[in-house]
């Protein structure tokens, strides 16, 4: 099997999963990840046959995306805002949606008067936001805080192999108690578990299926307990200035603004995605 033929046949196998856009984006980034070089440096491989040991790695990667494991966990990679982040089961998968709440933050840190003051991170998973945050905001120190201690395994690897300094907290952050371990921060970023279990069988097989249900859901009968938690932290143990930036579901919008207004905070904006969603949020105490 050359390249050529190893590329269209892992399309086809894909389109019934995935539709032809994305099996053709999945199959261009396995292509890339066995041969080493981008796509048009591989046009000039395509009747190249492809070695005993990368065919052997090919079946084995075309199998479990046949078998709905995403092709991040497949190949052991997520880009996130222009790095490449380390990725297992044991995390949630890095979000294009997060990457425009990561730059809202920079641009409003950046912009902040007075002394720069910490940042928390919480439920950092990976490690993406913080880590990003880390490198970006270099006068910040950034703390990150997850209750799951096989995630902060991954995002400790994840910022020793991309330089960043961010300090890292196990806890369980619904409990009011568990937080008083991190410290008083300027900024409080999070992504948050936010989508309620009722919606479990209207979501892919692919995500239900492999990324960790801690990050993902939470009780049908308080779908804004995290926001509750972020909103009580933030009126305790933000300093001067600070504000909470958090993700949102998308049909949430309205009843975080408000739930966040009655835990005193002053300002709340809602800012839509790129796909004009609602599923950012901004508040200040």
């Amino acid at each position: 099997m050359d390249w050529s033929q190893a590329q269209k046949e892992l399309t086809d196998s894909l389109v019934a999963l995935y539709g032809e856009r994305e099996a053709a984006v999945i199959t261009d980034w396995v292509m890339e990840a066995l041969s080493g070089r981008r796509r048009l440096e591989r046009l000039l491989m395509r009747t190249e046959p492809l070695s005993p040991e990368v065919l052997e790695m090919y079946h084995e990667y075309r199998d479990q995306l046949l078998a709905n494991r995403p092709v991040q966990y497949v190949l052991g990679e997520s880009w996130f805002a222009g790095m490449r982040f380390f990725v297992d089961e044991r995390v949630l998968i890095p979000r294009p949606e997060t990457e425009e709440l990561v730059e809202w933050v920079v641009k409003d840190v950046s912009q902040a008067a007075g002394a720069p003051g910490g940042l928390l991170d919480v439920g950092t998973g990976s490690g993406c936001i913080g880590i990003t945050l880390a490198r970006r905001l270099p006068g910040v120190a950034v703390h990150a805080a997850d209750l799951s201690s096989d995630a902060l395994d991954v995002a400790r690897r994840n910022a020793v192999d991309l330089e960043a300094s961010v300090t890292f907290h196990q806890l369980d952050f619904l409990d009011s108690k568990s937080r008083v371990g991190v410290p008083a921060v300027r900024w409080l970023v999070s992504n948050p578990p936010y989508v309620p279990l009722a919606e479990k069988g209207s979501m892919d097989p692919h995500v239900v299926g492999s990324e960790p249900a801690l990050a993902l859901f939470v009780p049908d009968g308080d779908a804004l307990i995290f926001y509750r938690a972020l909103g009580e932290f933030a009126r305790e143990r933000l300093t001067g200035g600070g504000a909470l930036f958090a993700e949102i579901h998308e049909e949430r919008g309205a009843a975080v603004r408000e739930l966040l207004l009655q835990l005193g905070a002053r300002d709340v904006i809602v800012r839509k995605d790129l796909q004009g969603k609602d599923r950012m949020i901004k508040a200040v105490w």
